[in-house]
């Protein structure tokens, strides 16, 4: 468990963070870009939870995820070459397996599409477009950081399903996709 007596320790007034095997790294390294990512769509996440209040199932599942991406954080921080690899806490595939359920069962009950949803409609699904599009450029670094060095197979689906998730949770808060906002093509001209 994390325990913290002080919030600021100055270690970073340099331009610098300790990754969670204590490496240094510059606080714009890729990975510390990543984990950075990740912790704005889960502020974006709390932002929608507040248009969920009624909606318990739905604020449960994100209360849930929330805290999954505390996990996407950790497995992100501490490099799997790492000092502190062995051990390390990593996201799983069961609980990617749990997202693509969740999906699944939203998804079930939701209006076909028949265009591209811009975002809107209701409060609460205009919040998590918002996620969903934070959750996307976590994904894209990500994978960029995937691309130089290692990262968790796992960690990468699940930002994957994430986004999917957002998505079709936002389109079931719009009246399960009868209140959302479809893009009219040429629409404007």
């Amino acid at each position: 468990m994390v325990k913290l007596t002080r919030i600021y320790t100055r270690g970073g007034d340099k331009g610098e963070t300790s990754l969670g095997d204590g490496t240094r790294v510059a606080k714009h390294d890729r990975r510390v870009a990543a984990y950075g990512t990740v912790d704005e769509a889960n502020a974006a996440i709390g932002l929608a939870r507040l248009r969920l209040a009624r909606d318990r199932k739905s604020d449960a599942m994100l209360a849930r995820i929330q805290n999954d991406l505390f996990d996407l954080g950790a497995d992100l921080c501490t490099p799997s070459t790492g000092r502190k690899a062995r051990g390390a806490l990593r996201v799983t595939d069961a609980q990617v397996t749990r997202l693509e359920r969740e999906i699944d069962a939203l998804n079930a009950g939701l209006q076909p599409l028949e265009s591209f949803v811009l975002p809107g409609g209701t409060a609460a699904a205009a919040y998590l477009h918002l996620a969903r599009t934070v959750m996307r450029r976590a994904e894209r670094e990500i994978t960029a950081l995937a691309a130089a060095e290692p990262v968790s197979p796992a960690a990468v689906k699940y930002a994957n399903r994430l986004s999917d998730l957002l998505f079709v949770l936002a389109r079931h808060c719009n009246a399960k996709g009868k209140r959302d906002v479809l893009w009219v093509p040429g629409a404007t001209r």
